[in-house]
Protein backbone atom coordinates (compact mmCIF):
# COMPACT_ATOMS: atom_id res chain seq x y z
CA UNK A 1 0.00 0.00 0.00
CA UNK A 2 1.36 3.35 -0.59
CA UNK A 3 1.16 6.15 2.04
CA UNK A 4 2.14 10.20 2.07
CA UNK A 5 5.83 9.27 1.54
CA UNK A 6 6.28 5.22 1.95
CA UNK A 7 5.06 2.11 -0.02
CA UNK A 8 4.82 -0.48 2.31
CA UNK A 9 4.66 -4.22 1.56
CA UNK A 10 3.50 -7.81 3.00
CA UNK A 11 4.56 -11.13 1.69
CA UNK A 12 4.23 -14.32 3.18
CA UNK A 13 7.39 -16.59 3.50
CA UNK A 14 5.57 -20.04 2.76
CA UNK A 15 6.84 -21.91 -0.57
CA UNK A 16 3.85 -24.37 -1.66
CA UNK A 17 2.59 -26.50 -4.60
CA UNK A 18 -0.85 -27.72 -3.91
CA UNK A 19 -1.48 -29.03 -0.44
CA UNK A 20 2.89 -29.27 0.02
CA UNK A 21 4.59 -27.19 1.93
CA UNK A 22 8.35 -26.50 0.51
CA UNK A 23 9.72 -23.95 3.17
CA UNK A 24 8.27 -21.00 5.35
CA UNK A 25 12.07 -19.13 4.78
CA UNK A 26 11.22 -18.02 1.21
CA UNK A 27 11.43 -14.49 0.32
CA UNK A 28 9.05 -13.57 -2.40
CA UNK A 29 10.41 -10.10 -3.45
CA UNK A 30 13.72 -8.77 -4.97
CA UNK A 31 15.10 -5.51 -4.66
CA UNK A 32 15.19 -4.19 -8.29
CA UNK A 33 17.25 -0.48 -7.26
CA UNK A 34 17.95 1.12 -4.41
CA UNK A 35 13.43 2.40 -4.53
CA UNK A 36 12.41 0.31 -6.03
CA UNK A 37 10.84 -3.44 -5.02
CA UNK A 38 9.02 -6.20 -7.24
CA UNK A 39 6.76 -8.70 -5.29
CA UNK A 40 5.99 -11.75 -7.35
CA UNK A 41 3.69 -14.72 -7.03
CA UNK A 42 3.00 -17.54 -9.44
CA UNK A 43 4.97 -20.99 -10.96
CA UNK A 44 7.93 -21.47 -8.73
CA UNK A 45 10.45 -21.69 -11.44
CA UNK A 46 8.73 -19.10 -13.56
CA UNK A 47 8.60 -16.03 -10.86
CA UNK A 48 12.23 -16.10 -9.42
CA UNK A 49 13.82 -16.38 -13.74
CA UNK A 50 11.37 -13.48 -14.62
CA UNK A 51 12.16 -11.32 -11.52
CA UNK A 52 16.06 -12.05 -11.65
CA UNK A 53 15.46 -11.21 -15.43
CA UNK A 54 14.22 -7.97 -14.74
CA UNK A 55 16.29 -7.09 -12.05
CA UNK A 56 19.59 -7.50 -14.31
CA UNK A 57 17.49 -5.81 -16.63
CA UNK A 58 17.10 -3.13 -14.45
CA UNK A 59 20.88 -2.78 -13.34
CA UNK A 60 21.86 -3.18 -16.89
CA UNK A 61 19.86 0.04 -17.76
CA UNK A 62 21.05 1.91 -14.76
CA UNK A 63 25.08 0.56 -15.88
CA UNK A 64 24.48 1.94 -19.55
CA UNK A 65 22.81 5.45 -18.87
CA UNK A 66 24.13 6.33 -15.47
CA UNK A 67 21.04 6.44 -13.89
CA UNK A 68 18.06 4.47 -11.71
CA UNK A 69 14.86 4.03 -12.87
CA UNK A 70 11.91 5.20 -11.81
CA UNK A 71 8.96 3.04 -10.64
CA UNK A 72 6.91 4.06 -13.02
CA UNK A 73 9.31 3.11 -16.04
CA UNK A 74 10.04 0.42 -13.92
CA UNK A 75 6.91 -0.94 -14.04
CA UNK A 76 6.42 -0.03 -17.95
CA UNK A 77 9.46 -2.20 -18.73
CA UNK A 78 8.74 -4.49 -16.76
CA UNK A 79 5.01 -4.81 -18.03
CA UNK A 80 6.45 -4.84 -21.97
CA UNK A 81 8.27 -7.79 -21.19
CA UNK A 82 5.35 -9.97 -19.67
CA UNK A 83 3.45 -8.81 -22.72
CA UNK A 84 5.89 -10.01 -24.70
CA UNK A 85 6.00 -13.48 -22.74
CA UNK A 86 2.73 -13.39 -23.57
CA UNK A 87 2.84 -13.99 -26.91
CA UNK A 88 5.93 -16.71 -26.90
CA UNK A 89 5.60 -20.11 -26.96
CA UNK A 90 6.63 -20.79 -23.58
CA UNK A 91 4.61 -17.22 -21.01
CA UNK A 92 5.50 -16.75 -17.76
CA UNK A 93 3.21 -17.58 -15.16
CA UNK A 94 4.06 -14.74 -13.18
CA UNK A 95 1.92 -12.16 -11.29
CA UNK A 96 4.03 -8.79 -9.96
CA UNK A 97 3.46 -6.06 -7.57
CA UNK A 98 6.77 -2.85 -8.90
CA UNK A 99 6.20 -1.19 -5.62
CA UNK A 100 9.04 1.87 -4.84
CA UNK A 101 9.32 5.37 -4.07
CA UNK A 102 10.11 7.80 -6.85
CA UNK A 103 12.48 10.62 -5.58
CA UNK A 104 12.49 12.69 -8.50
CA UNK A 105 8.51 13.55 -7.47
CA UNK A 106 8.86 12.06 -3.80
CA UNK A 107 6.18 10.23 -4.33
CA UNK A 108 5.37 6.74 -3.89
CA UNK A 109 4.33 4.29 -6.25
CA UNK A 110 2.69 0.52 -6.71
CA UNK A 111 1.87 -0.93 -9.45
CA UNK A 112 -0.16 -4.22 -9.91
CA UNK A 113 1.06 -6.42 -12.89
CA UNK A 114 -0.83 -10.01 -13.83
CA UNK A 115 0.35 -12.93 -16.07
CA UNK A 116 -1.16 -11.15 -19.08
CA UNK A 117 0.59 -8.04 -18.65
CA UNK A 118 -2.03 -5.95 -17.49
CA UNK A 119 -0.55 -3.05 -15.32
CA UNK A 120 -2.30 -0.66 -13.00
CA UNK A 121 -1.41 2.03 -10.54
CA UNK A 122 -3.02 1.25 -7.17
CA UNK A 123 -3.02 2.50 -4.14
CA UNK A 124 -2.97 -0.44 -2.45
CA UNK A 125 -2.71 -3.89 -4.47
CA UNK A 126 -2.60 -8.08 -3.67
CA UNK A 127 -2.17 -11.30 -5.88
CA UNK A 128 -3.07 -14.72 -4.87
CA UNK A 129 -5.75 -16.30 -3.00
CA UNK A 130 -4.79 -13.77 -0.01
CA UNK A 131 -6.23 -10.97 -2.29
CA UNK A 132 -9.48 -12.00 -1.31
CA UNK A 133 -9.66 -11.76 2.30
CA UNK A 134 -7.12 -8.64 2.52
CA UNK A 135 -8.81 -6.40 -0.21
CA UNK A 136 -12.06 -5.92 1.99
CA UNK A 137 -9.61 -4.63 4.83
CA UNK A 138 -7.46 -1.97 2.69
CA UNK A 139 -10.84 -0.99 0.99
CA UNK A 140 -11.87 0.31 4.47
CA UNK A 141 -8.58 1.78 6.10
CA UNK A 142 -6.39 3.06 3.66
CA UNK A 143 -6.26 6.69 3.03
CA UNK A 144 -3.82 8.46 0.65
CA UNK A 145 -2.19 10.43 3.33
CA UNK A 146 -1.81 7.37 6.09
CA UNK A 147 1.50 7.81 8.49
CA UNK A 148 3.40 4.41 8.62
CA UNK A 149 2.33 3.73 11.64
CA UNK A 150 -1.18 3.29 10.15
CA UNK A 151 0.01 1.38 7.45
CA UNK A 152 1.76 -0.89 10.16
CA UNK A 153 -1.75 -1.52 11.66
CA UNK A 154 -3.47 -2.22 9.11
CA UNK A 155 -0.82 -4.54 7.98
CA UNK A 156 -1.15 -6.37 10.65
CA UNK A 157 -4.95 -6.72 10.33
CA UNK A 158 -4.66 -8.34 7.14
CA UNK A 159 -2.15 -10.70 8.54
CA UNK A 160 -4.34 -11.13 11.23
CA UNK A 161 -7.71 -11.88 8.66
CA UNK A 162 -5.46 -14.52 6.71
CA UNK A 163 -4.03 -16.24 9.98
CA UNK A 164 -7.57 -16.55 11.19
CA UNK A 165 -9.26 -17.18 7.50
CA UNK A 166 -7.06 -18.69 4.79
CA UNK A 167 -6.98 -22.44 4.93
CA UNK A 168 -3.25 -22.78 5.39
CA UNK A 169 -1.28 -21.90 8.00
CA UNK A 170 1.17 -19.24 6.64
CA UNK A 171 4.02 -18.65 9.62
CA UNK A 172 5.66 -15.58 8.58
CA UNK A 173 5.53 -12.73 6.62
CA UNK A 174 8.13 -9.69 5.47
CA UNK A 175 7.19 -6.60 5.58
CA UNK A 176 9.24 -3.94 3.57
CA UNK A 177 9.17 -0.05 3.32
CA UNK A 178 10.26 1.82 -0.07
CA UNK A 179 11.16 5.78 1.41
CA UNK A 180 13.32 8.24 0.45
CA UNK A 181 15.74 6.62 2.45
CA UNK A 182 15.34 3.39 -0.11
CA UNK A 183 14.30 0.20 1.21
CA UNK A 184 14.31 -1.64 4.69
CA UNK A 185 12.66 -5.02 6.43
CA UNK A 186 10.67 -3.75 9.31
CA UNK A 187 9.18 -5.65 12.28
CA UNK A 188 5.33 -4.75 12.91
Amino acid sequence: MTGKDFTLTISDTAATRSIIVFKNDEDKSLELNKHVLMLYSGSPGDTLHFAEYIQRNVKLYEIKNGIELTPKATATFTRREMANSVRSRKPYNVNLLIAGYDVTTSLPHLYWIDHLGTNATMPYAAHGYGAFYTLSILDKYHRPDISLDEAKAIAKKCIEELKTRFFTNLTGFKVKVSDKDGIREIEI
